[in-house]
């Protein structure tokens, strides 16, 4: 069952490999997740953090040693926050760079604009934990896994069975009232 338009298994695996020797052939190595993009960027061995220069803007950033090109320079595809921006010297060998979004709901396609881009559908995100989400959001998730369960049980969501509640107690205020022919929408 497939269309004339979806790619076959080849195509796939030869644009999965294009894609990671574009990847590979940068001067650093990058990985996200939905909140923030990690960089790790290989310096000489036995460099200093005083031998660097690692200017981070919420649109750009330029990353190399004092005195020479940069290792990396460049524009963002979206803006960061560069108060929760961070950056350090790992084993005198690279520099991790931690990248907050300023948009936190959607994926990269790459860090620096005029870099090769992934294909950000064959993103799996990493699980989160429910205790990660703010009280309003994790109420939300909580009753759309509930009302997911309840339907493929055959049993009511949350608002039908609100719905019926009311109607109960409505009927057990009012017995006067004939209720057979309502219809729960």
């Amino acid at each position: 069952m497939s269309s004339s338009d979806a790619p076959t298994d080849a195509e796939n695996k030869a644009a999965a490999a294009k894609e990671a020797a574009e990847q590979a052939a940068l001067p650093y190595k990058w990985t996200q997740t939905i909140q923030e993009v990690d960089i790790s960027v290989p310096v000489p061995p036995g460099t200093r953090a005083r031998d660097l220069v690692v200017d981070i803007k919420s649109t750009s950033i330029k990353v190399g040693l004092k005195g020479q090109e940069p290792i990396m320079e460049g524009t963002f595809p979206k803006r960061v926050t560069t108060d929760e921006c961070t950056w350090s010297l790992e084993d005198q060998k690279s520099v991790s760079i931690q990248l907050e979004k300023v948009n936190k709901m959607e994926w990269w396609e790459h860090v620096l604009t005029h870099h090769p881009k992934i294909d950000t559908t064959k993103i799996t995100p990493e699980n989160s934990n429910l205790s990660d989400l703010d009280g309003e959001t994790r109420a939300m998730v909580e009753k759309m896994m509930y009302d997911q369960r309840q339907k493929e049980m055959g049993k009511p969501t949350s608002d039908e069975q609100k719905k019926a509640d009311m109607l109960k107690k409505f009927q057990e205020q009012h017995p006067e009232m004939d209720f057979s022919n309502v219809k729960m929408t």
